[in-house]
């Protein structure tokens, strides 16, 4: 795997939507002055939750906060995604715009425009798309890392061997290839063979562990926190965590969280740091930032990692 420290990555999905651009301001600024570098978004957020019915506003947000804060654009780095934005309003997924060369060149144009910059840092592909040949997609995104337009680029959401297939397409077309995955993980499982309720979610399998560290890619898991369920009683799980591990699982993250004088989403962000993953977290308020960030001085030796494997 990726052979960086693990980082917290801020999720910016709901920034102009759920969360108004004012407070999204607040949560940005409390990130990068608590060390926050990494923003996540998407050229699709939230076109579900926009009564424009497209994505864009996580994107503009940003870029409105880029534009206000002199040298912030040097203090954080940058991924979006391509793939899932609607090309008609309202109709997702009829008319996401897909992975074809033409839709990958124009989804970045337009994203670069919202951020009002020159480059992402990590371009993630967002999901598969499986009506354009993959060599088509991996020439698209290899063009953009040559101009520069992507520093890097990841694959969100697909299959390990679907990947490794990018990578070597990319060997073939000698260019840029897929060096991050980004995928669903958290410390409790649902039940196996159990799909889960969000539509696009992908989780994170064995196999796309031992993918990463075969070839030193990075981990990015989103859902890392599972929407607060660890902490707020407000937040069940959903029906599809209940199974005897998941009870198993909490009860010694409540254990290690008393020993540890640390919150559950701690310990939980910590577990998914000390194998390497950079965990996304959506933040909704200041508070959520600088208690994600907290994360970084909990210390989990390998007894601890021991008693969750066996729980799980």
């Amino acid at each position: 795997m990726n052979t960086t420290d693990p980082q917290i990555v801020l999720g910016t999905m709901d920034f102009g939507t759920r969360v108004d651009p004012d407070r999204a301001f607040a949560i940005l600024d409390a990130f990068v002055a608590g060390g926050g570098v990494w923003l996540d978004t998407a050229n699709c957020y939230s076109f579900w939750a926009d009564p424009s019915g497209v994505g864009g506003a996580s994107e503009r947000v940003i870029g409105a906060w880029l534009r206000a804060r002199p040298g912030a654009r040097d203090a954080v780095r940058i991924a979006t995604k391509v793939r899932q934005n609607p090309l008609v309003p309202h109709s997702w997924p009829k008319s996401a715009e897909g992975l074809s060369a033409r839709a990958v060149h124009a989804g970045v144009a337009e994203s670069l425009e919202r951020l009002g910059v020159d480059h992402v840092d990590l371009l993630w592909a967002h999901a598969e798309d499986r009506t354009v040949p993959l060599e088509e997609t991996v020439g698209a995104f290899g063009e953009l890392a040559a101009k520069g337009v992507a520093l890097r680029i990841g694959a969100a959401n697909h299959a390990a061997w679907r990947v490794e297939r990018a990578r070597s397409l990319a060997r073939e077309q000698r260019v840029e290839p897929w060096t991050a995955l980004q995928l669903r993980h958290s410390l409790v499982r649902p039940r196996p063979s159990t799909a889960v309720a969000e539509a696009g979610h992908r989780m994170l399998a064995d196999e796309d562990l031992d993918l990463a560290r075969s070839e030193g890619l990075a981990v990015w898991s989103y859902s890392s926190l599972l929407w607060g369920s660890y902490e707020r009683a407000d937040k069940p799980l959903p029906h599809t965590y209940d199974h005897p591990g998941t009870a198993r699982v909490l009860a010694v993250l409540d254990d290690i969280a008393a020993e540890l004088a640390a919150r559950r989403n701690q310990v939980v962000l910590a577990w998914l740091m000390r194998q390497g993953i950079d965990p996304i977290v959506g933040a909704s308020r200041v508070e959520h930032v600088e208690q994600a960030l907290a994360a970084r001085r909990v210390r989990l030796d390998d007894e601890h990692l021991a008693r969750f494997a066996e729980a799980r």
